[in-house]
């Protein structure tokens, strides 16, 4: 990894085991850029980048200052998925061996889903497979208009299996069957119309516009009500609404009230000042 800008307060504890395959740049303000590079291969997944990536989304999830993570593809492409050779040793080795392999994607997909920041997918040219998987992790994704999507496993005899978590919750289990059954590959606004994609843009101008305008809006946004905000949704998702939950939900908004960030926010809104997070 190679970490082209940094600042106080965006530390790293870090980075002394760089690799080209994925590049961090991390602005002064707290917007983080994860770049997949291996545009050659089209940033397919093989063990070495599915590492790089884990250990960069660790390295962030423990870096102070963090305010937005943006994932992309360099060379135009998000993600073509599963590389060929990667799949090609897959077919040689045991079930076991195959286990362990694949427990190091859903660790790496773990790691991202897991970051405290808002996390936003940016997604142009092809994303494929374990490509789509990365994408909806993030908590937002938005795609370029001629950007190709397509869960193709089962054309290979396989299945998505490791990115299902993460794909189901995004789009929901109907649309998930239709799409890992078929392997059909799907456009930019069909993507948005079942809920993987939040927004289309023209082309990668578009896609830096809207980095930009995300970023604004986050950092109007306490970091610890972000973290708390995402994992709220975690918690709630799918629960019946019964009287544990109400309690729950109370005690959230209370405990927020009471704290540092919400005492802080709601003074500042009444005396019509910026909050101390905002920039």
């Amino acid at each position: 990894m190679t970490n082209e800008l940094a600042h106080p307060l965006v530390e790293f504890p870090d980075v002394s085991a760089t690799s080209d395959l994925v590049h961090i740049h991390a602005t002064q303000a707290g917007a983080v850029t994860v770049t997949m590079n291996r545009p050659a291969r089209k940033n397919a997944f093989d063990d070495d980048l599915i590492s790089a990536l884990e250990e960069a989304f660790e390295t962030l999830k423990g870096a102070e200052g963090v305010r937005v993570v943006f994932v992309r593809g360099a060379g135009g492409t998000f993600s073509a998925g599963a590389d060929l050779e990667w799949m090609r040793a897959a077919v040689e080795r045991s079930e076991a061996d195959n286990r362990a392999d694949a427990m190091n994607l859903a660790k790496m997909l773990k790691a991202l889903y897991d970051l405290p920041a808002l996390t936003v997918a940016l997604v142009e040219g092809g994303a494929y497979g374990g490509g789509v998987g990365l994408a909806a992790c993030c908590d937002m994704a938005v795609a370029t208009e001629g950007a190709r999507f397509s869960f193709s496993e089962a054309r290979l005899g396989l299945i998505a299996a490791t990115i299902s978590p993460y794909v189901v919750q995004a789009i929901g289990p109907r649309h998930a069957r239709a799409l890992f059954a078929s392997a059909r590959v799907f456009d930019a606004a069909y993507a948005e119309r079942i809920g993987l994609v939040d927004e289309v843009v023209a082309d990668a101008a578009g896609l830096a516009a809207v980095s930009h305008r995300i970023f604004r809006e986050v950092l109007a946004c306490a970091p610890g009500a972000v973290e708390a905000s995402k994992r709220l949704v975690d918690e709630v998702a799918g629960r019946p609404i019964d009287r544990g939950l109400m309690e729950l939900t109370a005690h959230r908004i209370a405990a927020a009230r009471v704290g540092e960030e919400g005492q802080a926010g709601v003074r500042a809104f009444l005396s019509r000042q910026k909050p101390p997070w905002a920039q």
